[in-house]
């Protein structure tokens, strides 16, 4: 049985909580953070958790997370 590979472009945009959730960044704070405020550009700092129907897609893409 051969390795699986692991996305490695995914493996740079999740991490594994130790319950074992995914967490993520935020979207939308990249670029043009001008127009933002700076309540929402302070939301979008604070870690993000993958919902429930997106983690199995992600789990294949990182098999050994």
């Amino acid at each position: 049985m051969p390795k699986i590979k692991t996305n490695r472009a995914a493996a740079k945009r999740f991490r594994k909580t130790a319950s074992g959730k995914i967490k993520c960044g935020h979207a939308f704070k990249s670029h043009i953070l001008t127009k933002k405020s700076t309540k929402q550009k302070r939301g979008l700092r604070a870690p993000n958790h993958l919902k429930a129907c997106d983690a199995p897609g992600v789990a294949r893409m990182l098999p050994y997370l």
